[in-house]
């Protein structure tokens, strides 16, 4: 049994890219699971003319596109996303994804009837993803800390997913709300993914589809801005949801990990410092019940930072 999708899109200034996510798609064979695209333009800055272009001369991808008139940021953006689709099955790709085989449309919409993930109420999946330039596993796209005991898996229960391929089941929104809105960007998936687990769902990885994403295996440099928010937002997901020891250690390590990336910027470090510190005074807490601790604990979850 397969169920209809909704394919959800941000796209900022890579127009290039979503072309050939697009034509990628246009390749699939069931294009028929997929009731609608919703593509957010999030206020690019580039002319994005050759895919819109596209768009309309190929009706039969469904393609909703939305230009916003200010930068909403990844959260925001992806809520009015989720909030206008209309699918059971919210499939999330980053702009820079590309569909590998053509039946993973049918193999991504089957992915909540396999045994496994029925059986543990699965709420949200990644799919594996590979660097479209040399086609190794992307670390830091696997959602699990434990790279080399888990990399190989096909499939697994973790405590969070990553955010440039997941498919995701509309009900769960239902029970949890949506992405937080203070998070420009950065740690959104960690947010969300704990009142997923809290709502009595878990996390899986499923293998069988693949994607590719052409972020360079090198990395991306952090720019120290970028690090100072995934400081601050990590620090928050702490203290709203676990015990308040993982606050102050999450503080800590995130703070040494800006300083190893991005100690030419010591002003925004002391800035950030004091944003993090202000989190307990100005964040309500809502920790996890016992039994998501448990199941945290069983699969290995990260908690300290």
């Amino acid at each position: 049994m397969t169920e209809q999708l909704s394919l959800l899109i941000i796209t900022y200034n890579r127009p290039t890219d979503l072309l050939e996510l697009l034509q990628s798609l246009a390749g699939q064979d069931r294009l028929d699971l997929l009731n609608e695209v919703l593509v957010l333009n999030n206020a690019s800055t580039v002319s994005y003319a050759e895919v819109e272009e596209y768009i309309n001369a190929h009706p039969e991808l469904k393609v909703n596109y939305q230009v916003s008139a200010e930068n909403l940021g990844v959260s925001r953006g992806r809520n009015q996303l989720m909030q206008a689709a209309t699918s059971p099955l919210l499939l999330v790709l980053d702009d820079d994804i590309l569909f590998t085989e053509k039946n993973d449309l049918e193999k991504i919409a089957g992915t909540f009837q396999k045994p496994a993930f029925q059986q543990a109420r699965c709420g949200v999946v990644t799919f594996r993803v590979i660097y479209h330039e040399n086609k190794q596993v992307q670390k830091t796209a696997l959602p699990h800390k434990q790279f080399d005991t888990y990399k190989d898996r096909p499939i697994f229960f973790t405590s969070y997913y990553t955010g440039c391929a997941h498919l995701l089941r509309r009900e769960v929104l239902e029970k949890t709300g949506y992405y937080p809105t203070d998070f420009f960007y950065g740690m959104e998936e960690y947010d969300l993914a704990y009142r997923v687990i809290d709502a009595g769902y878990t996390i899986g990885y499923d293998s069988a589809v693949t994607f590719e994403h052409k972020e360079s295996p090198k990395g991306r440099q952090p720019h120290y801005r970028k690090l100072a928010s995934q400081w601050l937002n990590k620090s928050k997901v702490a203290w709203r949801y676990l015990p308040a020891k993982y606050y102050l250690t999450t503080a800590i390590a995130w703070s040494g990990e800006y300083l190893k990336h991005a100690i030419s910027h010591p002003g925004t470090f002391f800035r950030t410092w004091g944003r993090v510190l202000a989190v307990p005074f100005r964040e309500k807490r809502r920790t996890v019940s016992a039994k998501a601790m448990e199941y945290l604990k069983i699969v290995k979850a990260r908690l300290w930072y």
